[in-house]
This record gives C-alpha cells, sequence and structure tokens, in this order.
C-alpha cells in the first residue's frame, strides 16, 4: 500500500516536470554555476528597455524597491559619521543606551538633534559614484539628485538601457554634470570612487566574484560596497520565480535564473578569501515584497532577497 503510493508520489513527480516552470526548477539544480549566458540576459533586458520608466510596468517592482535601496545607502553613510567634539557641547550624546533609560519624549528630542547633526554633516560630503550594471538608470538618476552626492557613473552592458537612461536624464537639466552614463565593461574603468552600487545584478551574471573582484579594485579606501541580490535557496525559487513570475506576473518571466542567485554567506566567504581582514561588513539585511506595504527590511538575511554594505579598511 505505501509502496504503490510512493510510486504514484513519483510518477506525479515525474509529471510535474514536464511543466515548464518545474522543469526550468530541476534544470537550474542540477547548474549551480555559469548556466545561461551573458547574451541571453542583455536580449532579455533589451526587451525590458522600453518599459523601463513606466513605474506601473514591468519594473514596477524595481521602482518600488529604489526606495528601499535609498534608505539603506543612506543609513550606512550616516555610520562612517562621527560628530566632532566642538560640536558635542551642543548636542546631549548620553554614554548609554537612552532610550531604554530615558523618557520617551526626552528620547525623542535626543535622536532628532543627532540625525539632524548628522544629516548636516552628510550633505557635507561629496561621494563619487560607480553604479554598476546601471539599467535604464532607476538608482543613478536618484543619486545624482542628493545634495551628498558629488557624481554618478551607470555602467551598463545593455545598449538599449544605456540610451534609455540616457534620454530619461536629458530631460532633467541639473542631472547635466552630475550623471554620466557610459556602455562600458567594468574591467574598462579606470578611476576609482568612494561609493560602489551593484544592486539586482550579481543574479545576471556568469561569474558574480569576478564583478566583486574588480569593483573592489575600483573602490577608495573607507569606500563602501552597497549590493543586494538574491539567496539561492528553496524560498527564493518559489516567491522570485515560481509565484513574482509565472503566477502573478509582478515580474517578466525570464528574469531569474535560480541557479545564478548568490548567498549572503557566500558573499562573505568570498571577502573573508581575497580580502581577509580589509574589509568590514557595515549592514547585512535581509527585505522582501509586501504587496500592501512595498519592501520591507527584516534580519533574517539567509533567505530569499538582502541589502549588504561592505567598506573597504
Amino acid at each position: 500500500m505505501i509502496t504503490s503510493q510512493l510510486l504514484r508520489g513519483t510518477n506525479s513527480i515525474k509529471q510535474l516536470r514536464g511543466f515548464p516552470i518545474i522543469r526550468r526548477f530541476y534544470s537550474n539544480m542540477n547548474s549551480f554555476s555559469k548556466t545561461g549566458s551573458s547574451q541571453e540576459e542583455l536580449s532579455h533586458f533589451k526587451v525590458l528597455s522600453t518599459d523601463w520608466w513606466n513605474t506601473n510596468g514591468s519594473q514596477r517592482i524595481l521602482h518600488l524597491m529604489n526606495l528601499a535601496r535609498l534608505d539603506f545607502i543612506r543609513d550606512n553613510l550616516n555610520k562612517t559619521l562621527k560628530i566632532e567634539h566642538q560640536q558635542e557641547k551642543d548636542i546631549f550624546i548620553p554614554g548609554y543606551d537612552y532610550n531604554q533609560f530615558l523618557p520617551k519624549n526626552i528620547s525623542e528630542i535626543i535622536k532628532e538633534d543627532l540625525n539632524n547633526e548628522l544629516q548636516k554633516m552628510l550633505n557635507e560630503k561629496q561621494y563619487s559614484v560607480l553604479d554598476i550594471g546601471c539599467g535604464g538608470g532607476i538608482l543613478s538618476e536618484s543619486l545624482a539628485r542628493l545634495p551628498f552626492i558629488k557624481n554618478v557613473i551607470g555602467i551598463d552592458l545593455t545598449p538599449d538601457c544605456v540610451d534609455v537612461a540616457k534620454e530619461h536624464a536629458s530631460k532633467d537639466p541639473l542631472l547635466k554634470d552630475k550623471l554620466t552614463y557610459k556602455l562600458c565593461d567594468l574591467t574598462k574603468v579606470k578611476e576609482t570612487y568612494d561609493i560602489i552600487t551593484c544592486f539586482e545584478m550579481l543574479e545576471h551574471v556568469n561569474d558574480p566574484y569576478e564583478i566583486l573582484k574588480h569593483a573592489w579594485k575600483k573602490l577608495n579606501s573607507k569606500g563602501i560596497l552597497f549590493l543586494s541580490t538574491i539567496n539561492r535557496d528553496l524560498v527564493s525559487w518559489f516567491t522570485t520565480i515560481f509565484v513574482a513570475e509565472y503566477m502573478t506576473g509582478l515580474v517578466p518571466v525570464g528574469t531569474h535564473t535560480w541557479s545564478k542567485f548568490v548567498k549572503s554567506s557566500e558573499v562573505i566567504n568570498w571577502f573573508d578569501k581575497h580580502q581577509f581582514r580589509k574589509y568590514k561588513v557595515l549592514d547585512l539585511k535581509g527585505t522582501m515584497y509586501v504587496p500592501s506595504k512595498g519592501w520591507v527590511n527584516h534580519d533574517c538575511s539567509t533567505v530569499g532577497n538582502y541589502f549588504m554594505a561592505i567598506q573597504k579598511l
């Protein structure tokens, strides 16, 4: 009886493998590296380029994620700032967890004073930025508009995406001297930068560690590499591919290849191996899309999407 049920279950699984989405999952499980070709990725994003700036189109989820990206970048830049001694006389900085020991109204005043001072200090900074895999320029444009960003260089390998990015940026004269797009491979970049961003890009290349290696070379001392990608696990396959692409259509079919997903632990292991004691993980957060709220960060960085900020020491 049990044996017959198991056999029926096995046959059912074999039948399910006939469906494209299931077949794709099994083929991905058997090819953990360098599946697909860069030309396939480029062709896919060429198709998406015409719809890139439609906030209700194929890139809607990316537009929503952009808000979370900017918050993550700003929060981690603030972590690198220190209030100088001459400023401390005007700002009360208790040597303990004031949120825990002081009344809520007092804690909020202290927090507001600190945040205002940090924001003032941040706005006085002038960071240079390299946005790797800029696509149609959603993040690049947003960064270029921030007062503490000196200039942004966005690079991508898809000509149509770069053309879309340039055309959209040309509509805003204020971006003329702060934002530049190039159809360029990362290895061809000669300059170094204070901030390098690599958001939703590592899962679209054949060798993500080559990207990390060359990005790290382009980063100034004390500079920060910001990245986001997707853990390679069953949850990410179910949510990102099965649900987002095939069930709901939130993301165009074919956008993701499960075997190209990169675990957060694998990124850290790479840095331990190749940049031991030369880096510091400033922040690592999981992030997930909630239909009623947009993108929400959480502390489980080993499942699904995640953000990471890594500083060069």
